[in-house]
């Protein structure tokens, strides 16, 4: 290599971002859960809004979590409530812990990227929502299932929906087994299915599962391209 083409490489090193950028809807979707999480973790370690404070994950869990059984009294009565499916949408903000929400971050910014570089804005945004609605709706159908809905993690399997989208319609111009984008879900299923079993996990997972499931079919409707895209690559077989 010569010394002006050392120095140009040099360069162009200095300019480039320490940290690789996210689209910005990433960010938008991240930042409110790290607020939140953030905020009530000061609060339950004593470091922040005084002895009242130790309540404010239990204070947030209340407001934003989604409960099943106010679903099933929609079913049952007729009636439905607005705050019902508001939830729908919140309850992905609140997390056990902190650890359960730094591992949802990291997953949703990694995913996020990913997504966020081959779908529009608008798109990643529909597959969020529409996971987390379809988690929802899942976890209500266990019969006498009472406890809360928390977590980020249903929004994250409809990215993991989304991302193995985009992989099954890769491998389908290329001759290759279309069932290897499924290796992914495959594993984090059979992970969470052997830790539930042992450390008793609930069934959180069936709304996951369903997250996945939203994410992927949304996909062929908002994925550039959409539908047209994938029939143009199966009919290339």
């Amino acid at each position: 290599m010569q010394p002006k083409d050392k120095a140009s490489l040099m360069q162009t090193d200095a300019n480039a971002p320490i940290f690789n950028p996210l689209p910005w809807i990433v960010w938008a979707l991240v930042l409110p859960l790290v607020a939140i999480e953030v905020l009530v973790s000061l609060g339950t370690g004593g470091l922040a809004g005084g002895p009242e404070a130790i309540g404010w994950r239990i204070e947030a869990i209340q407001r934003l979590a989604f409960a099943p059984q106010q679903l099933r009294e929609g079913w049952q009565t007729g009636l439905w409530q607005a705050e019902t499916f508001r939830r729908m949408l919140t309850y992905p903000l609140v997390h056990l812990d902190f650890g359960h929400a730094l591992f949802a971050v990291a997953m949703l910014l990694a995913l996020g990227k990913w997504v966020g570089e081959v779908f529009r804005w608008w798109a990643v945004l529909m597959v969020v929502a529409g996971a987390s609605v379809a988690g929802a709706f899942a976890y209500t159908l266990v019969p006498d299932l009472q406890g809360a809905l928390i977590g980020a993690y249903p929004a994250v399997y409809g990215l993991i929906g989304a991302f193995t989208f985009t992989l099954w319609v890769r491998l389908s111009g290329t001759g290759r087994l279309q069932v290897q984008a499924f290796s992914l879900i495959g594993l984090l299923m059979l992970f969470q299915l052997v830790f539930g079993a042992i450390f008793g996990g609930g069934w959180f997972w069936l709304a996951d599962l369903a997250g996945f499931g939203a994410g992927f079919l949304l996909s062929f409707v908002v994925s550039p391209g959409g539908w047209s895209r994938v029939g143009a690559r199966l009919r290339q077989r």
